[in-house]
């Protein structure tokens, strides 16, 4: 199963800016532009002056992106990462924030705020989660040595993989043998955040002095190391590989919060991401894997798809500063999920793995067996519907680290829905 999440470290959009939430998302893009200026100067300019609050078309992206991940690894399901490519949406919005970020506070001051909030929620997921590899049998140093034992720092600081075994247990076991895998897996994303993060001051100054070099230096890379013209092997190759494939979705968040979208006329850029997404399906239709059109398994062709779809996003983004319509029923659920994006994350494969055995035991009931064919067919389903509140529970349980990390005051149910009997500053403080 392809562990290639999404990217839900960026500053939650879904509240006011302040003290507690310095990054709110920016406005959408305007209209065309009746011409097309030098997009060198325009990139260097100073980026555009955004209105603070929060904008709740990213927070719908980040609450999809999210969703769709879960139902991924659940089902499977290839066509999903055609569908909506989650990773390299929030990538995108995360280039987004971290270049205002930049454009604001010094690049030392933004990188260790971002490095606060990562860490703690993954420190508080490695405190259940390693004991227990190692109550199961795990022995970091058996292949090799103190080198191994090493790595198990990784789950404090991510510059590397967090290192996991790939049996844990026993076949007969509570959970299955490979959990310790499905648990851990989603983390090499965390990795790959660091270490965008601690690039991002030297690739926003490379964006506003050469922008279409440096949007274009990424999917160039995915070509020559992603296609196995040349082999970089170990963490390295991966690490390499990683920042490839979704770098350029990363400089193109820079490029909306510079405000380059508003100067390039609509066509434009529809046109290129049209035939970006051709040649990635095309590419895509020569380099099947076993896994068919999983594009997490083909890199050229997730890096183009990705770069065009997220094109499209951002060139026709709206500013919402309330849900519209029907959507405005979901605020709560949304507001929950970018308030919690990180524990969602962190814990959603493991919450998949721990389904299993609580829906093995329907074959207990009595009689069941008469409707063991239906029960087979809905196996998946059945996951899927208890793993959310699996999810609500362990947002009770480990969510507030989230608002201890960004220095806030520990909430258990962060949907911003104000409190019975509070005033209005309160209310809004609950979108924080």
């Amino acid at each position: 199963m392809s562990t290639r999440p999404l990217d839900p470290f960026g500053p939650s959009t879904a509240g006011a800016g302040g003290p507690d939430n310095p990054d709110p998302a920016g406005a959408g893009v305007a209209g065309a532009a009746e011409s097309v200026p030098d997009p060198a100067r325009a990139a260097a300019a100073p980026a555009p002056a955004r209105t603070g609050g929060r904008d709740r078309y990213l927070d719908l992206l980040r609450a999809v992106a999210l969703v769709r991940v879960v139902v991924y690894h659940v089902f499977g399901w290839a066509w999903l990462t055609i569908l909506f490519p989650s990773m390299g949406v929030m990538f995108a919005l995360a280039g987004s924030l971290m270049a205002r970020s930049l454009s604001k506070r010094p690049p030392w001051s933004v990188i260790r705020g971002r490095l606060r909030r990562l860490l703690p929620p993954m420190w508080a997921f490695a405190a259940v989660v390693v004991p227990l590899m190692f109550v199961m049998g795990w022995q970091p140093g058996a292949d090799e040595g103190a080198w191994g034992w090493a790595k198990v720092a990784n789950y404090l600081v991510p510059v590397g993989a967090p290192p996991y075994p790939w049996e844990s247990g026993s076949p007969g076991g509570l959970l299955d043998s490979t959990w310790a895998d499905q648990a851990a897996g989603p983390l090499w994303y965390i990795r790959a955040y660091l270490w965008f993060v601690l690039a991002s001051p030297l690739l926003l100054w490379a964006f506003r002095r050469l922008p279409w070099a440096t949007l274009a230096f990424p999917v160039a890379l995915t070509a020559v190391i992603g296609t196995g013209l040349v082999e970089i092997p170990g963490e390295a190759g991966r690490a390499l590989t990683d920042f490839a494939v979704y770098g350029a979705c990363w400089v193109l968040g820079f490029a909306y919060n510079d405000g380059l979208f508003e100067k390039v006329p609509r066509y434009v850029t529809v046109s290129v991401a049209f035939f970006t997404m051709a040649f990635a399906l095309w590419w895509a239709s020569g380099h099947l894997t076993e896994e068919g059109w999983n594009l997490d398994e083909i890199p050229l062709a997730q890096a183009t798809w990705s770069l065009g779809f997220c094109m499209i996003l951002l060139q026709y983004s709206p500013s919402w500063k309330e849900l519209p319509g029907r959507l405005a029923r979901y605020d709560s659920v949304i507001t929950l999920a970018n308030n919690r994006a990180v524990t969602i994350y962190l814990w959603h494969n493991l919450l998949i793995t721990a389904t299993v055995p609580i829906v093995d035991q329907l074959w207990n009931i009595p009689g069941i067996d008469a409707f063991s064919a239906q029960l087979d067919a809905a196996y998946s389903t059945l996951s899927l519907v208890l793993v959310f509140p699996l999810l609500a529970l362990m947002i009770l349980a480990m969510g507030w680290v989230e608002d201890v990390a960004a220095k806030r005051k520990p909430r258990l149910w962060p949907n911003g829905t104000k409190p019975a009997g509070s005033g209005a500053r309160r209310g809004r403080r609950a979108h924080g």
